[in-house]
C-alpha cells in the first residue's frame, strides 16, 4: 500500500486575478524566496503523494512555470489542466457578458483525463500544514470504505485557527457526526472573530450555532477518480439550472459535497488537524504569512533553504 501513487491536486487558476495582473503577489514569503505552493509541495511529498497536477489558466502558464513550475518539474512529477471560462461540456454556452471561470468544482472537473489515482484537492494560496497531508494521504492509502457510493475525506481546520485579522473569510463550516463523518457543509461568507469572541458570519442559518471550535473546509477534499466521473455529470446539471442573466453563480466543491451527503451517496470522513491555517485573502495578510514562515523556520519545522 505505501508505494502506492497518489496525486496532490492544485487549484491555482484564480491567482492573479485576485490582485490585478500577475501572480508575483503569491512570490516570496520565505527569507530564501519559497512561496507557499513550495511549503504544500514539500509536505505533500514528505507525506508520500508521489505527482502535482496544476490547475491554472492558459493566461498565466508562461508565468506560473517561471515561478514554480519549472523548478518543482526537478522534485516532483508535475503535469499541467486548464481552467477556462469556456470549457463546457457539449451543447452548453458561456452566457453573454460572464467573465470568470465556473468555480472549484469545475478547475477538479479539469483534472479527470489526467488524474487515474487517489488524490488530495488544495487551494494554490493556502498553507495548510503538515499533520493534515499526512492524514489525508494515509487515509486514502488504506483503502477504508466507509459504504456508500464515494468514499471521501476532508482536512477538518478548527474555525478559530483559520481567520484573518484583516477581514472576513468564506469556509466551508462543517458538521460532523460521533463517527468523525461529515453531515453537512455550509458554503459561508463573512465570518470573522467578534470582539465578544463569538464568531458572526453572513448566514442567518449557521449564526444560530457556529463557534470558534467547529470544524471548518479548506478546499482541502480526498477522493478517487469515480469522483471525477460525478463532476462530469453533476456539471451538466448544474449549467442547466443557471438562470437567465446570471453571471456569477459557481459550481463550489462544499456545495456539490453537501448534495451528495444529502443524496445519501458520500461518505466523508472528517480527518482533524490542530494546525493553524494561514493564507493571502488580502493583501495586508502577505506579511502575517511572511511572519508564519520565519517561525517556522526557526522552529526547525523548515530548512532555510527549502528544497536543498
Amino acid at each position: 500500500e505505501e508505494n502506492m501513487n497518489t496525486t496532490l491536486i492544485i487549484m491555482a487558476a484564480g491567482i492573479g486575478s485576485r490582485f490585478g495582473t500577475g501572480i508575483k503577489q503569491l512570490a516570496k514569503m520565505a527569507p530564501n524566496g519559497e512561496i507557499i505552493m513550495d511549503f504544500s509541495i514539500y509536505d505533500a511529498k514528505e507525506a508520500g503523494f508521489t505527482k502535482v497536477v496544476f490547475v491554472i489558466r492558459k493566461a498565466i502558464e508562461k508565468e506560473f512555470k517561471e515561478v514554480i513550475g519549472n523548478r518543482l518539474s526537478k522534485v516532483m512529477p508535475v503535469e499541467y489542466v486548464y481552467q477556462e471560462l469556456g470549457d463546457l461540456p457539449k451543447g452548453y454556452q458561456v452566457p453573454e457578458g460572464r467573465e470568470k471561470p465556473w468555480g472549484t468544482g469545475q478547475a477538479i472537473l479539469a483534472c479527470k483525463n489526467v488524474v487515474k489515482e487517489p488524490f488530495v484537492i488544495i487551494n494554490a494560496d493556502d498553507y495548510y500544514g503538515k499533520e493534515a497531508f499526512v492524514k489525508l494521504h494515509d487515509f486514502l492509502v488504506s483503502g477504508e470504505d466507509l459504504g456508500r457510493e464515494f468514499t471521501m475525506g476532508m482536512g477538518g481546520f478548527i474555525l478559530k485557527n483559520t481567520l484573518s485579522d484583516n477581514g472576513t473569510v468564506t469556509r466551508g463550516v462543517s458538521v460532523v457526526d460521533e463517527n468523525g463523518l461529515l453531515s453537512q457543509v455550509h458554503e459561508t461568507t463573512g465570518i470573522e472573530m467578534g470582539e465578544d469572541g463569538q464568531i458572526k458570519c453572513d448566514s442567518e442559518e449557521v449564526q444560530k450555532w457556529i463557534s470558534p471550535e467547529d470544524k471548518v473546509s479548506m478546499n482541502m477534499w480526498a477522493g478517487y477518480p469515480e469522483f471525477l466521473d460525478f463532476l462530469a455529470e453533476d456539471f451538466k446539471d448544474f449549467l442547466m439550472n443557471v438562470e437567465e442573466g446570471d453571471l456569477k453563480s459557481e459550481y463550489l466543491l462544499p456545495n456539490i459535497v453537501d448534495k451528495l451527503l444529502k443524496e445519501e451517496r458520500a461518505n466523508v470522513k472528517g480527518l482533524e488537524t490542530q494546525d493553524r491555517w494561514f493564507g493571502v485573502t488580502y493583501k495586508e495578510d502577505k506579511e502575517t504569512v511572511q511572519e508564519a514562515f520565519r517561525e517556522l523556520i526557526a522552529d526547525g519545522v523548515y530548512a532555510e533553504k527549502l528544497w536543498e
